[in-house]
């Protein structure tokens, strides 16, 4: 089987009146993922791992978040810039409370898709109230149908079949389609690889799988814990045939492949063995209002200091394209093991 060509697909223009914002390699500004919190009520190994964030941990003080009027306004501005999808992560969004107050602002910005990624312990009480908001469609990270795997990686003890609720009431209220994000990591679920791909085959979701990757410094990340994607299609191929497919656009992080029956399709998110860097046009606001230019980032660039400060918002244009315009970040083209030792910012902070 081949690898999908996107060699032939333009990049996509939001607005032909909105000046395309590029970085040094030319890559668009037009995914804005926004962390909410910093905070979340799973302690997942590859993550936010128990005995680095335990109960003595200082997570921010509510002061410090960016409030949801101060999110809405630099909303607006990237949106200026062209910005075209704004996703909500956290840490866990939907621990941050009236959560669907800020989806209901950002939902008055026209021509923005909106979506959301959780965890699913809070989506069957919330989905309806953030469907009602104008939130478009949700990701759910699920890692294991297996109930005693799952609840070893969430390390919370929390049961598979509350978030798989959670999944069916997203569903009934119309977030969809819903994507399902499965970390695999070698040696701990990956035997459920198989089984996963099975469940939702013909269910409509979009199953997603995404290498372990090496975010932050406290998830005891090691190139033997990767399951190369290559290997999970040969996996899934030998017992339910799978065949490439086209992106959707240049710049999708899923390299996608469908069933041959016509069922569904899996994707496959290789930022370790099969960078992506050349197409990446996301920028990511952390939960106290620093923007960061790449997953793997070392440093950000405070807006929240300057909101506070009185700039007005062509104050705030122009340093987010100050940031964006000297943008040289390719840290998957050029990971080894001492780059894999930097100091980065943990996903919990900035969101996956």
């Amino acid at each position: 089987m081949t690898k999908p060509l996107n060699t032939a697909i333009a990049w996509k223009t939001a607005d032909p009146a909105t000046p395309t914002l590029a970085d040094t390699r030319g890559r668009p500004l037009r995914d804005l993922r926004i962390s909410v919190t910093d905070r979340c009520n799973f302690r997942c190994t590859y993550c936010m791992p128990k005995e680095v964030y335990g109960r003595d941990f200082q997570f921010l003080e509510r002061s410090q978040l960016l409030s949801f009027d101060e999110i809405h306004r630099l909303v607006k501005v990237f949106h200026g810039h062209g910005i075209e999808k704004v996703r909500i992560t956290g840490g866990e969004p939907l621990v941050r409370r009236q959560l669907e107050k800020l989806i209901g602002m950002l939902a008055q910005e026209p021509g923005l898709d909106l979506t959301l990624t959780t965890n699913g312990s809070l989506l069957k009480q919330k989905a309806q109230a953030l469907r009602d908001a104008g939130l478009n469609r949700v990701t759910v990270s699920l890692d294991s149908l297996d109930d005693a795997v799952f609840r070893a990686m969430n390390d919370v003890d929390f049961p598979v079949a509350k978030v798989l609720e959670g999944i069916e009431e997203a569903d009934r209220v119309g977030l969809k389609p819903i994507k399902i994000n499965m970390v695999v990591k070698r040696g701990m679920n990956d035997q459920s690889v198989v089984d996963m791909a099975r469940f939702f085959k013909g269910s409509g979701h979009i199953l997603r799988f995404i290498e372990f990757m090496d975010v932050g410094n406290t998830n005891g990340w090691k190139m033997g814990h990767v399951v190369p994607s290559r290997e999970l299609v040969s996996r899934i191929n030998a017992e339910l045939p799978i065949e490439p497919a086209d992106p959707n656009y240049v710049g999708e992080v899923a390299e996608r492949w469908r069933y041959k029956d016509g069922s569904g399709e899996v994707g496959f998110i290789s930022s370790v063995t099969q960078a992506f860097c050349k197409d990446c046009t996301r920028a990511r606001l952390s939960a106290e209002g620093s923007l960061y230019t790449c997953l793997f980032a070392t440093e950000g660039t405070d807006l929240r200091d300057l909101i506070r400060s009185g700039a007005n918002d062509d104050e705030l244009a122009a340093a987010i394209a100050k940031v964006w315009r000297v943008r040289s970040d390719r840290y998957s083209e050029i990971r080894t093991a001492d780059t894999a030792k930097l100091r980065k910012v943990e996903m919990s902070y900035i969101g996956g």
